[in-house]
Parts: structure tokens; C-alpha cells; sequence
């Protein structure tokens, strides 16, 4: 069992320049918990606060009930993955892994010992005698994590570590990095920019922008209701549409009403609807609907994707399952219908959620 790593109230500062200011979080014990957010929202910082890189000018950070602001770096007993691997050129694939166990005086035989056992965990252990220079990417990869989790950290930290890799090689790292956490249990905070490796990977994600964070919960929890029109705009895409909101129904303004049994109660006014691409159906025959013009379609194999704009100029995606239905030509004019229960309403205001909790 992992342990927990509770940030409270942590504020970080350049100078004048706050980068991150009052932030809280909880991660439980054992949970592969992933910092999510563009270039520049903090995600790193914080990371760097958790293991000691970076000074923490207010709030703490402790380690079940450890207070660790003011313990060094090498004293915290936490693993780091970096983006650049940072393995040692000159030292061969077992000589990289056993480093660690070596400074902390661990016998010879008895670090290799270990450092075999995890280069067997991460399925490497048959370049245990090659130079990483002989070693493709993503096997590089696996070198820098068995060597931070050979010395049995508490916590294991991950800044971007598949940022170097081809797509295909993400994919297969991500996999292998999630189920190693897994199957050892050590508490993980992962930093990641990708929305999809979010999603694929973790337990919980905070997502994070401008240093606060913007909503915490699971993969499937964020995508579906997303706290805010950032996050709904983040993870994944979703097309904003302008809507009045009058006693629980949508009112696009174009003939076209829909009831929302998961709104809150008492909304009224101008709200945001937020559409993902699957949660619009293009209608057939003379349904009402939202008047749109087809502008281009791409064909997926498994899903057909158009790119639509709205009468009032807006530009949209549409995906559909593929079927033996003729695709729709360009330039062709339909009207589309949204899926009640799964479309996300904002404040057009404070750009906050209006939908209930627990829907």
C-alpha cells in the first residue's frame, strides 16, 4: 500500500511572479494521480514542490503525516521519471538501474541482485550488459523507470516522460507504465499536456490552468461532466452553443427546444451548451433541429467526421459510426439534434457548470 500525499494551501513564487497560489489536493494512497494542463499552468512546479526541486513559500505538503518542506530532496525516499530519460551513457543498462541502491551503500550483489528484478519487472532484463546507446527510446524509457523504482520510493514521480516518443511507442509505454503502478502499488503523480494519455493511464486527474487547479476527478468523471468550460474545452472538444434556458428547456433559437432532465433547478437565462462531436445526431427527413451546412467530411474507418458551420458562422464536428449510408456531399444543408442526457450546460457568464450533481 502506498502511501497518501496531502497539498495544502501551497503557494510558489519567482519573485513577484506567483506561479501557483493556495492549492489543495489530496492524493490517496496508491493512486496513479496525473497533473493535467497546457505549457505553463503549473503542473510542473508543483511536481518539482513535491519532491524538493522547488522552495515552497506557503502552505506544506506532507507524506501521510510528514511534513516534507523542508526535508532535501535526496532525504524524501521519492522516485523521478524525466522527460529526457537521464540515463548515465557510460554505465551499461544493469549499472544505470542498481545507481541508486549504490549511493545509499547497498552491497554489490546484492543491488544487482535487485536491479535484475526489476529489469525482469519491466521486461529488459536481456539488455541488462548493452550501453543505452544500443537501447531504442521507449527502452531507454523502461531503463529510467526501473531505475527509479528500484530503491523502493514512497512515491514515484513522472514529468512527461513519453513526450520523446513516436505516437506508437506512447501508447505502448503508457500501457506498460500503468500496469508496472499497478501491479507494485506505489503511490504515482504523473505531468502530462496529452489529454488522451490522461485519460488512458490514470486513476484521478487535476486538471490545471493559469496555476489552479480547475477540477479533480476520474477520467470518465472529467470527460462527461466536465466543472468548467476549460476543462470541457480541454479534454477532448466540444463545440459551445448559445442557447436560452426557460423552465429546464434549451431554447436554440431556431425552432429548435429540448427538455434537460439534468439541469439544476431554477436555471434561467443565456447558458453555453456544450456538444461533444458524438453527441449530436444529424437528422433525417424533416425533424427539427439546428440548421447546419456540411463543409468537409473525413471518413475513419470505424467513425465518419464533417466539419459543419452554423447560420451564424460558427464551425463544428460532427462524428457518426460509420454505416452503408452514403456519406453527406459538401455543401449540403441538415439539421442536427443533441443527445439530452449527455450535453453539458455552462453559465454564459461565469463559464461555470449548471448540471447536477450525480446525473
Amino acid at each position: 500500500m502506498g502511501v497518501a500525499i496531502h497539498v495544502d494551501n501551497v503557494t510558489k513564487a519567482y519573485g513577484k511572479n506567483i506561479v501557483i497560489q493556495g492549492l489543495s489536493a489530496e492524493i490517496k494512497p496508491g493512486e496513479f494521480f496525473t497533473l493535467l494542463g497546457p505549457s505553463g499552468c503549473g503542473k510542473t512546479t508543483l511536481l518539482r514542490m513535491i519532491i524538493g526541486f522547488n522552495t515552497i513559500e506557503g502552505g506544506e505538503i506532507r507524506v501521510d503525516d510528514k511534513v516534507i518542506n523542508k526535508i532535501p530532496t535526496n532525504k524524501r525516499n521519492m522516485g523521478m521519471v524525466f522527460q529526457n530519460y537521464a540515463v548515465f551513457p557510460h554505465m551499461s543498462v544493469r549499472d544505470n538501474v542498481a545507481y541508486g541502491l549504490k549511493t545509499r551503500r547497498i552491497p554489490k550483489a546484492e543491488r544487482y541482485r535487485r536491479a535484475d528484478e526489476i529489469l525482469k519487472l519491466v521486461k529488459i532484463d536481456q539488455y541488462a550488459d548493452r550501453m543505452p546507446t544500443q537501447l531504442s527510446g521507449g527502452q531507454q524509457q523502461r531503463v529510467a523507470l526501473a531505475r527509479a523504482i528500484v530503491i523502493e520510493p514512497e512515491v514515484l514521480l513522472m514529468d512527461e516522460p513519453l513526450s520523446n516518443l513516436d505516437a506508437k511507442l506512447r501508447v505502448e509505454m503508457r500501457n506498460v507504465i500503468k500496469q508496472i503502478q499497478h501491479q507494485i502499488g506505489i503511490t504515482t503523480v504523473y505531468v502530462t499536456h496529452d489529454q488522451e494519455e490522461a485519460l488512458a493511464i490514470s486513476d484521478r486527474i487535476a486538471v490545471m490552468h493559469d496555476g489552479v487547479i480547475q477540477q479533480i476527478g476520474t477520467p470518465k468523471y472529467i470527460y462527461q461532466r466536465p466543472a468548467n468550460e476549460f476543462v470541457s474545452t480541454f479534454i477532448g472538444l466540444s463545440n459551445l452553443l448559445d442557447a436560452d434556458c426557460v423552465d429546464d428547456t434549451l431554447d436554440f433559437g431556431c425552432g429548435y427546444r429540448v427538455s434537460l432532465r439534468t439541469l439544476r433547478q431554477g436555471v434561467k437565462g443565456k447558458v453555453h451548451v456544450a456538444v461533444r462531436p458524438e453527441e449530436f445526431i444529424i437528422c433525417k427527413g424533416d425533424e427539427p433541429g439546428i440548421p447546419a451546412t456540411v463543409n468537409s467530411s473525413v471518413f475513419l474507418g470505424m467513425t465518419q467526421h464533417y466539419f459543419m458551420s452554423l447560420q451564424n458562422g460558427k464551425e463544428i464536428e460532427v462524428v457518426e459510426n460509420s454505416d452503408l449510408t452514403d456519406i453527406i456531399p459538401d455543401g449540403a444543408q441538415v439539421k442536427l439534434q443533441i443527445v439530452p442526457d449527455k450535453v453539458n450546460v455552462f453559465d454564459a457568464e461565469k463559464r461555470s457548470t449548471l448540471i447536477r450533481e450525480g446525473v
